[in-house]
């Protein structure tokens, strides 16, 4: 006669784990985005555009706002960065942001 052993965690323990991991991910987010200050200035306006929309979209959501007229150019590019990544989970774009910054850090722009 064989036992049957249930691995799985129960509902309360997969919930404390997905609270755990979300609140490790948002001070992981939070040390990122201070480093993200110190970046060198040759960092390409490309790259700052792709902390911008992920920046917003981890902290804010989805863009809520107008697209800015033609006469707001800098202010109509990170609209369009933030509108790139529209879809992403909050964690998503999160951990987006860390390994984007991690990678600016090392000097490969990817």
């Amino acid at each position: 006669m064989g036992y049957a052993i249930n691995l799985a965690p129960k509902d309360g323990q997969f919930m404390g784990f997905q609270l755990m991991w979300s609140l490790l991910l948002e001070e992981e987010f939070k040390e990122f985005s201070e480093k993200a200050k110190s970046l060198p200035p040759t960092t390409m306006d490309a790259d700052k555009l792709v902390l911008y929309g992920l920046y917003k979209q981890a902290t804010v959501g989805t863009v809520d706002t107008n697209r800015p007229g033609i006469f707001s150019p800098k202010e109509r590019a990170k609209w369009d960065a933030w509108k790139a990544v529209e879809g992403k989970t909050k964690e998503e774009a999160m951990s987006d942001y860390i390994v984007k910054v991690k990678q600016l850090q090392e000097g490969t722009s990817a």
